[in-house]
This record gives C-alpha cells, sequence and structure tokens, in this order.
C-alpha cells in the first residue's frame, strides 16, 4: 500500500468468512436462524448445543473482588485462559501450531463456550452467588439464562420467549466489520499471539464507554428527559451544541441502523412478558422527532443498534455495568471469524501502523545543567499526600 506522509496509513484487512453472513439476507437470519447456526456462518464451525461443556475454573473467579465490573472480570478471566491451555499457545509450541485446522477449532469451540459460563459467574458473583454449571439439554442463550436465574434448580427452564429474545440481540451483535475491537483483536493476533490474549486485548477494547458502553449512555440520556415534554428543549440544546444526543447516527451507516428496526420489535415482546418501561414511550418520541427535524435528516442521524437495546436488557433484568458483557458474549464469534480469517490470509504480516511526526523537527542534545525550563514541556500533575503517609514520615527510625 503507497502511503503519502501527510496521511495517517492504517492497515488493510481482508475479510472473506464474514461475507457469508453479511450476504445472506439480514432478516432471515434474524428471524429464522439460532444463534449457533449464525456462528456456523461465521466461522465455518457448527458448535452443536453442548457447546458450554468447557467450564472455566470457578476459584479464579471467586479470588476477584466481589464488587468487581464484570467486564473486568471477563477481560481477566479471558487472558487467564492463556495460562490452562500452553497447548495453543504459539510462543510454547512453534508459531506453526494455528496451521492445524483441529487446533484452531478446538480453540474456537472453547471460547465460545467459556465466554458464557464467564459471563454468568460473573453476573453472580455480583449478587454474592456461587456459580452454576450449564445444562447440556439447553440451546446457548437458553443455557445462558439459566445460569442466572436457576439457582442450582437442574430442572428450571428460561422463558423461551425471552431465550428468543436474547439469542436475536446475540445474532445482531455478533459481528460488525473491522471496528475498534475487531481490529484491536486482528492486530494482536497478527504477532502471533495465542488467541486467548488476542480476544482479551478486543474485549478490553470493548469495555470502553466509547465503545461497548454506548447503549448505557442511551439510558443515561432517557433517564435525564424524563418526560416527552422535555424533548422539545433537549432537541434545541443537541442542535445548540449544549446536549449530546446517544444512540444516533453510525460510522457505517447513513440511514436507519436495520439492527434498530429488529431490536425495536423485540422491546415489545420482553415488555408483554416483563411488563412495560416507561422510557420507551420517551425513547419512541424522540425517535420520531428527530426523524422528522431537518437537522437530523440532512446530517443522516438515525438511531442505531444501541439506542433501544439498553431498554430491553434494563427490562430484562441487567444492570447496566453488564450491558457491555452482553454485547461481549456474542461478539467472540466476529472476533474469531477475523482472527481464523487472518491465519489464512498469505498477506498477514505484524501490523505497524504508520505514524505522522508533528514534533520538532532537529534538535541537539544539551547537558540538564544547560537546559532551561521550558513552557511548553508537560509537567507531571501533582498527587496528593496521603494522611497515612504523614504520619509514617512524621515518625523516625534508623
Amino acid at each position: 500500500m503507497n502511503c503519502n506522509v501527510s496521511i495517517q496509513c492504517l492497515p488493510l484487512y481482508k475479510r472473506r468468512a464474514q461475507s457469508v453472513g453479511r450476504n445472506t439476507q439480514f432478516h432471515q437470519i434474524v428471524l429464522r436462524s439460532r444463534f449457533v447456526i449464525y456462528i456456523m456462518l461465521l466461522t465455518y464451525i457448527f458448535p452443536d448445543v453442548m457447546l458450554l461443556r468447557y467450564i472455566f475454573p470457578d476459584d479464579i473467579i471467586q479470588s476477584m473482588p466481589h464488587d468487581a465490573h464484570p467486564m473486568g472480570v471477563l477481560v481477566s478471566a479471558m487472558s487467564t485462559l492463556s495460562i490452562f491451555h500452553p497447548d495453543a499457545n504459539p510462543a510454547l509450541r512453534g508459531q506453526d501450531i494455528y496451521n492445524s485446522k483441529q487446533v484452531r477449532d478446538k480453540q474456537i469451540v472453547r471460547i465460545l463456550g467459556k465466554a458464557p459460563v464467564i459471563a454468568a459467574a460473573a453476573y453472580l458473583r455480583m449478587a454474592g452467588r456461587p456459580p452454576v454449571l450449564p445444562s447440556n439439554n439447553l440451546s446457548y442463550a437458553e443455557n445462558f439464562l439459566y445460569m442466572l436465574d436457576s439457582l442450582g434448580n437442574r430442572s428450571y427452564k428460561p422463558n423461551p420467549r425471552l431465550a428468543r429474545v436474547v439469542d436475536i440481540l446475540f445474532i445482531l451483535h455478533a459481528e460488525h466489520e473491522m471496528n475498534c475491537s475487531t481490529a484491536a483483536a486482528r492486530h494482536l493476533a497478527s504477532s502471533g499471539v495465542d488467541v486467548y490474549t488476542a480476544i482479551a486485548g478486543a474485549v478490553g477494547a470493548l469495555y470502553g464507554p466509547l465503545h461497548g458502553g454506548a447503549n448505557e449512555a442511551v439510558l443515561r440520556m432517557l433517564s435525564e428527559i424524563a418526560s416527552i415534554d422535555n424533548i422539545p428543549e433537549f432537541i434545541e440544546g443537541v442542535k445548540n451544541r449544549k446536549r449530546k444526543m446517544s444512540g444516533f447516527g453510525h460510522r457505517v451507516y447513513k440511514n436507519y441502523d436495520p439492527r434498530a428496526k429488529v431490536i425495536k420489535k423485540l422491546a415489545e415482546e420482553v415488555f408483554s412478558i416483563v411488563g412495560r418501561d416507561p422510557l420507551i414511550e420517551v425513547a419512541v418520541a424522540l425517535e420520531k422527532a428527530a426523524l422528522s427535524d431537518e437537522y437530523f435528516v440532512e446530517r443522516k442521524l438515525y438511531p442505531n443498534v444501541d439506542f433501544y437495546s439498553g431498554l430491553i436488557y434494563r427490562a430484562i433484568g441487567f444492570p447496566t455495568e453488564f450491558f457491555p458483557v452482553l454485547f461481549a458474549i456474542p461478539r467472540m464469534a466476529g472476533y474469531l471469524a477475523h482472527w481464523r480469517e487472518s491465519l489464512d490470509d498469505p498477506d498477514t504480516k505484524i501490523m505497524r501502523p504508520a505514524q505522522v511526526y508533528t514534533g520538532v523537527w532537529l534538535r541537539h542534545y544539551m547537558s540538564l545543567q544547560d537546559r532551561s525550563p521550558s513552557t511548553e514541556t508537560d509537567k507531571f500533575g501533582q498527587v496528593s499526600v496521603s494522611n497515612a503517609t504523614r504520619r509514617r514520615l512524621a515518625g523516625s527510625g534508623d
């Protein structure tokens, strides 16, 4: 790739596996398929309903702080898997270990099976409850809800309609091009690192509030608006750049995000089971007001996948800090599809993006005693001294 020195030269990633899922009619996948089928479209691997037989060591999660953020738990646990599976580590077993299809596929199924188990254990940890083993007789989404709600009752079965909603949400979040976290996964994998470390890095990127936490921002926005009567004032604030509109606009979609249409319908399905969230009226009215305003139409700002998904998650009973985990579980399939694909690409090299140097072009070395203070130099921020430190310094001793 030829790069002009005045622009940023970014890595070009190829896509092949994702084209299967992308070229199949979107609504056919959502309405007629299941998440495990969609995994096959992305990775060419068909994991059966026994996928969750892979268990994560409970003591790892139990050793973490009880109030640890569930995404922090997921990142740490995914990284820890690298230690538990040295047989799949190129640094220990040689760089050609992933040339074996059997080795590759085994890691894909391992991660897809462990992710919801880890997520459920993190959720139960927040509630002070012990982890629950998955069932062999339930689907992927049913098993996830079972681990959250069964309280150890092996005969418990989640509501099938809610399980189907979760399954559809998993499909909608499974893969979406070269986003921030997917790029992180491919960037890390290009170094030849093991897949668990690469996925942990991707989940770490997803942890960021500008990526995986967007639907939480929508809930905060709707809560601040509170009433339909406050929408005109909020809209004017957005136009005047005094307020921020969350859940609208997308880097890829310049019209209505097709995923948002599906999720809006799912919201009504969920409300019919668990009760209606009063904020849905504010959301619908806000969407209507924005789509009838030239300011938003001209800028192609339409609802995206995050606008309604937070309302669904809250209605189902998930705390806001768990929202990015619900994003991460299905996105594992997308990360792994990209990882698998990058291994097959003969042009894959270790990624090293170019940078544009904006500093002083030429300066000569000066010894410390000859240097004068510069107003342009960054200074360390002042670190406050704790009372405990003052107490220690007030003492004496040899």
